[in-house]
């Protein structure tokens, strides 16, 4: 009963050690969010950036964020964005779906050997794919348009293989019993295996939102024009145009830049915790 009642009290020291050592850590990333919020509630730092750093401001303003939300290049830049993020997520989504239900349901010649070279494409960074890509859309005359930006979402790597090792873990029997029923394919995908794969679908529409709303260098390659700007590349052009002089207004637009993100993750953060407690399911 001792020795009982030690284990238990072991487990819970050590499940309190853990905790607290998460927190710290949770703090410590969480810091520079709290300060760039702060900021950009500070009306003082647009004339010089507080220091020593404060987490809560001496005299909290509304101001800057007012002066955001009346500015329409930023609401410009705003639509943009959400205009190429969705599309990205759409097609991304969609055809991740249909490609990792094919590599790990079909049954065809040289699908191990197409999925291999699937999972190389993860090992080429965005950088050596620049100038071919800027080629590619350059001989088709779409530069300077919103179609760069949505059509390389098309075949994702890792969206790929996300969904194959999801679509791995739901049963083969599902499949051979709408067979059976004289289901085709499509209809068992959309039928049987799609209302199953919300968890993986969450997670994938964060992260395709993520990619395609911060991505920064790519569109300043193929977008010249001020009017199609997305909210990244706005932010810079504003922080290189004004430095640290309008620190609270730079700041303020960088909340507003990531607002999207952390209001879609809030929604979608149950089905996401969902898709990693089913990751370590295997299906019989």
């Amino acid at each position: 009963m001792k020795a009982g009642l030690s284990y238990r009290k072991r487990e819970q020291i050590a499940g309190g050690f853990k905790f607290v050592i998460l927190l710290v850590f949770g703090l410590l990333l969480i810091t520079p969010f709290v300060w760039m919020v702060s900021v950009g509630f500070d009306r003082t730092a647009n004339v010089t950036m507080p220091f020593p750093p404060k987490l809560v401001p001496k005299h909290p303003s509304s101001f800057n964020f007012g002066i955001v939300f009346e500015n329409g290049s930023l609401i410009k830049a705003y639509l943009n964005s959400a205009i190429v993020t969705v599309s990205s997520v759409l097609i991304g989504v969609s055809a991740s779906l249909l490609a990792g239900y094919a590599f790990s349901k079909g049954r065809f010649k040289g699908k191990k050997v197409l999925f291999v070279v699937v999972l190389c494409t993860l090992m080429i960074p965005m950088e050596p794919r620049l100038i071919p890509l800027y080629k590619l859309f350059n001989s088709v005359h779409l530069l300077n348009t919103f179609w760069p930006l949505v059509l390389p979402s098309l075949i994702s790597g890792m969206l790929i293989f996300l969904c194959k090792q999801f679509f791995d873990q739901l049963p083969d029997t599902l499949r051979e019993a709408s067979q059976i029923d004289g289901a085709g394919e499509f209809t068992t995908f959309f039928r049987i295996y799609l209302p199953l794969a919300g968890p993986i679908v969450a997670t994938m529409i964060i992260l395709a939102f993520i990619w395609s709303w911060n991505d920064f260098m790519w569109p300043l390659v193929v977008l010249n024009d001020k009017e199609l700007q997305t909210v990244p590349l706005y932010l810079a052009s504003f922080s290189l145009e004004n430095g640290t002089r309008l620190g609270g207004l730079t700041m303020a637009l960088a909340t507003m830049s990531v607002l999207p993100i952390v209001i879609l993750y809030l929604f979608l953060q149950k089905y996401i915790i969902q898709s990693i407690a089913l990751s370590g399911v295997k299906g019989e």
